[in-house]
């Protein structure tokens, strides 16, 4: 590949990753309308037609690793594993 290739390849990845950043924000758009409908309708579910749509609250537990590790480091240390991964970046 050339670096003329190269140069358009890269451009229309960034165009690409641009589009989808702007459709990202339209979906966030329409999310938050749909859900100031339910918090305005003080309901978690909604019947859309074809679609039911839910907003519900649930919750998870997650470690707090940073916490950990400044409290019991020797635990930290013998639980966490290191990884390796790629990054892809075009700027």
């Amino acid at each position: 590949m050339s670096t003329n290739d190269l140069t358009t390849t890269a451009r229309e990845y960034r165009e690409f990753q641009a589009q989808i950043k702007s459709l990202e924000e339209m979906a966030d758009s329409l999310k938050q309308t749909m859900v100031a409908e339910m918090d305005a309708r003080k309901v978690e579910e909604l019947d859309a037609g074809e679609y039911t749509i839910r907003w519900t609250l649930y919750e998870s537990s997650r470690l707090d690793s940073t916490r950990l590790k400044a409290e019991r480091d020797d635990v930290y240390a013998a639980y966490s594993r290191k990884t390796t991964s790629t990054r892809f970046q075009v700027a």
